[in-house]
């Protein structure tokens, strides 16, 4: 692109920040910003992902082992794979992030337990 033409693109952009925004995220990060997701397709990947998560803890039990602490163990660890594996995408440490999952997760986890003992709900 000649640079006359550069700079007057520039200003136009400059003058209209939202039309700027929509077009660096058009360009640079390949996003159509008037391109409206479907709401199928989230809830079925959301279906999956959960699903998928929701399975590593339990393979301890499917694989014939009875013990919580292993079950939480294998959770963990899969929190902190995932978290790692997202630092990918958004370009964060990922150790940072795979620490960050998994603390979450142990909040969560911690959070139901509490949450089950008070309403009287035993466990194994």
């Amino acid at each position: 692109m000649p640079r006359d033409l550069a700079e007057e693109v520039a200003a136009v952009l400059k003058r209209n920040p939202e039309e700027a925004l929509r077009f660096h995220a058009r360009e640079e990060l390949g996003v159509d910003p008037d391109e409206r997701p479907s709401p199928w397709t989230a809830a079925g990947s959301s279906f999956v992902c959960f699903s998928v998560g929701a399975l590593v803890p339990l393979i301890t039990f499917l694989l014939g082992f009875d013990q919580l602490w292993l079950a939480l163990a294998v959770g963990g660890v899969g929190l902190f794979v995932a978290g790692a594996l997202v630092a990918r995408f958004t370009g964060r440490s990922w150790l940072g992030s795979g620490l960050r999952q998994l603390l979450l997760g142990a909040a969560a986890t911690a959070a139901t337990y509490a949450i089950g003992r008070l309403i009287g709900v035993g466990g194994a």
